[in-house]
């Protein structure tokens, strides 16, 4: 849609966007946006080949936020009635009065073609999804014959989203999103395993093609001789080889988070006193970026209105900048780096990651893993914890293989691993060739649940506790 369509989407004009911030800076505030939202997700869930659960649900409304110095004022609405705008934006200037001030900044950056025309979800007709989720199910039993119960969910998302601020700034986007996921248990004799995997792209229903069938159904039956055979290795410190693309899971929540800016305003970071400080070796590059094609973590605009950029964290092993959204940009004095995000209009922004990921090195995964005399290697991770003040966390690893005189050998599995974020980034001996950044529907929590991404290369720690037996 162009810019008047949307307005007239959301039944709004120029005189009602700026009444509507005209009273949101009424007590004074130095800043004010407005969020409008509208949402329609389809969900389908298939088990068995039969459709077990479905739904169509909606979210309209606007959110409408004050900043005056240390204090936000949010408020938002269900419908976009001028005059319940107005006195919910009345609402939001009398949290937010305060006598200090600050300056929010706009960046202009060439804005990413994340995620261009696609196929509208809304026009996607449901016995299509279900057809598709059938066929799915159908070559994953044609693949493997042990394969017992599947379930597979299928979430289909169309956003049109309208921002304005004080500054005058009008911002449209329209976002799709696919989330497919699929769980499959397998039988050998009495033994059983479950095997999952998920997709998820910022595309219309043209991304279910016959491709990602194949792909999933390849994914949820590879190596399943090895897991049925996998064992849990004995514990203890050792080096480990953390496979690429998925392993990028542990980058996200070990030090992703710590990099956040409201962790480093409040201090409760661990990297709050480390800018322009070395935080890893030479060669080592974090990244988090929201200009990725089709990506989940891509954005055209923040939901701030902040044009999606990549943004270096860490820059050949210095800490160089943190994630911000236009309230912490304001506090530390720098640019804001597209990081405002919330979950939906309901909600105000906050600094959150998008694509986190680590560049690739120079090594050869081969060459990382000949290295080792004796390790882990490991492909599989879930549940982690992590504690932002002091780095230290802890994931659970469902697969992966003992390293012995520089070769994967035995298959292992339900295993932890236990570390500190910041010693483990000081501590990475090798980063490989081949960084994979697989689209799998990864969510954040952090208060508020937004779609992310993550990889990594093939990266070799020199030292981390592996809890076994």
């Amino acid at each position: 849609m162009k810019t008047e369509e949307f307005k007239a989407h959301f039944s709004v004009g120029e005189e009602d966007l700026d009444s509507v911030v005209a009273s949101a800076l009424s007590r004074g505030g130095d800043y004010a946006d407005l969020y409008f939202e509208d949402t329609v997700k389809s969900v389908f869930r298939l088990t068995d080949s039969k459709v077990t659960s479905g739904g169509l649900y909606s979210d309209y409304g606007v959110g409408i936020r004050t900043l005056s110095a240390e204090k936000t004022g949010y408020a938002y609405c269900a419908d976009t009635v001028r005059r319940r705008m107005i006195e919910t934006a009345r609402t939001a200037a009398l949290i937010a009065s305060s006598d200090v001030k600050y300056h929010y900044h706009t960046p202009a950056h060439a804005i990413p073609d994340a995620y261009p025309q696609t196929d509208d979800w809304n026009d996607f007709p449901p016995e299509k999804a279900v057809a598709f989720l059938q066929e799915l199910e159908a070559a994953i039993r044609g693949r493997d014959s042990r394969a017992g119960q599947i379930s597979i969910y299928l979430e289909t998302v169309h956003s049109d989203i309208l921002m304005y601020n004080s500054l005058g700034e009008l911002r449209c986007d329209s976002r799709p999103m696919l989330e497919l996921s699929v769980t499959s248990v397998f039988s050998r004799g009495s033994e059983k395993i479950s095997q999952s995997s998920s997709r998820s792209y910022r595309l219309g229903s043209e991304a279910l093609t016959k491709q990602l069938i194949s792909d999933l159904a390849d994914t949820l039956t590879r190596n399943l001789d090895d897991r049925f055979n996998a064992r849990r290795p004995k514990g203890g410190q050792m080096s480990v080889v953390m496979g690429k693309g998925a392993s990028g899971i542990l980058l996200h929540e070990a030090m992703g988070h710590a990099f956040e800016a409201d962790f480093n305003i409040t201090r409760e970071s661990v990297f709050s006193d480390k800018m322009g400080q070395r935080v890893a070796p030479e060669g080592v590059n974090i990244v988090d970026d929201g200009t990725l094609h089709a990506d989940r973590g891509a954005c055209r605009y923040d939901d701030e209105g902040i044009e999606g950029q990549k943004t270096y964290m860490v820059r050949d092993g210095i800490l160089c900048s943190y994630l911000h959204d236009r309230l912490s940009a304001a506090r530390f004095g720098v640019q804001p780096t597209g990081n405002g995000r919330r979950e939906n209009y309901t909600c105000a922004p906050l600094p959150r990651m998008r694509d986190t990921y680590m560049e690739a090195g120079t090594a050869s995964p081969e060459d990382i893993i000949a290295s080792l005399h004796s390790g882990i290697y490991v492909d599989d991770f879930s549940n982690g914890q992590v504690k932002i003040g002091e780095g230290d966390f802890t994931f659970y690893v469902r697969s992966g293989y003992l390293i012995e005189n520089g070769r994967l050998t035995t298959p292992i599995k339900d295993i932890n691993i236990i570390g500190n974020g910041p010693e483990a980034l000081a501590d990475i001996r090798a980063v490989g060739n081949d960084l994979s950044i697989p689209p799998l529907a990864w969510t954040c929590g952090k208060g508020q649940s937004v779609p992310v991404s993550c990889g990594i290369p093939t990266v070799c720690i020199g030292n981390l506790t592996v809890g076994g037996e």
